[in-house]
């Protein structure tokens, strides 16, 4: 799973944690009592993700009209995902959207999840896909009118964060296109995720690599795949997955590959994180 979710909810809690007693209570949730104010604390300074769990649980159990429901669900189904415990994330997710419709990073966890977790035979596919692509898309129109949630944030650094967002949803809505075998549109999508993100993901590289060798370009591939293998940091499971693909796209380019319906099914480039 992609780190990403986690790391933005858990900055999110922890700035709002430092504005509970906010001059502008109307822009910023406020905390009722010091107490409050610890349990919230105690959220953002947990140790891992069941710590993060148990402590937004407990927000929520003793102070049930808190300002920080939202923020807390949030936190609680990133910690979710991170655990790569999907129903959790899943739950957590759908109960910050219910606190919080606007919540376009629950949207992004709910459709990128969704969507690697769904499978070809899949009896619901199409159901489970359609919502995929539906949070994806609200999620995009989200983020486009997203206003500054500080004054103290820069405009730099909210254009940085909103792309890496944007870049999230374009990159779950490849990954419905490549359970579809929609091999071109998936590589559109991947494509336009790398191009908006700030630092392109190094798993949705390889993904962008994987479609275009399904849609029989080896060519468009080994550019993507000799980038990724190049990066000094790259993840050991994701060099494996890119060297297997950069194999594929030598094998199909010397045997003049042309688009096919490939019955394999496309690379889970899933990296557990500690």
């Amino acid at each position: 799973m992609n780190s990403r979710f986690l790391l933005r909810a858990a900055g999110t809690l922890v700035l709002a944690a430092g504005l509970v007693f906010a001059q502008k209570p109307a822009k910023q949730p406020k905390a009722k009592s010091q107490k409050e104010v610890d349990a919230i604390n105690a959220i953002s300074t947990a140790s891992d993700p069941d710590a993060r769990i148990a402590a937004a649980e407990n927000l929520l159990a003793k102070f049930a009209d808190t300002e920080f429901k939202a923020m807390a669900l949030q936190i609680a189904a990133a910690s979710a995902q991170q655990k790569n415990d999907f129903e959790k994330m899943v739950i957590y997710s759908e109960r910050t959207i219910e606190a919080d419709p606007q919540n376009y990073p629950a949207m992004l966890m709910l459709a990128s999840g969704i969507a690697q977790k769904t499978r070809e035979f899949d009896l619901d596919k199409e159901e489970k896909l359609q919502r995929a692509e539906k949070y994806a898309r609200q999620s995009i129109e989200l983020i486009n009118v997203a206003p500054k949630p500080r004054p103290d944030i820069t405009d730099e650094q909210w254009e940085g964060a909103k792309k890496d967002s944007l870049a999230q949803a374009h990159e779950a809505l490849g990954l419905a296109a490549m359970v579809r075998k929609k091999y071109d549109v998936a590589a559109s999508e991947f494509k336009t995720s790398t191009d908006i993100a700030p630092a392109p993901d190094q798993a949705t590289m390889v993904r962008l690599a994987a479609a275009y060798n399904l849609s029989g370009k080896p060519d468009d591939a080994l550019p993507v795949l000799d980038k990724v293998m190049a990066m000094p940091d790259l993840n050991p499971q994701i060099k494996q997955v890119a060297q297997n693909e950069k194999m594929n796209a030598m094998k199909l380019k010397s045997a003049g590959a042309k688009p096919a319906n490939s019955p394999a099914p496309p690379p889970q480039v899933e990296v557990k994180k500690p």
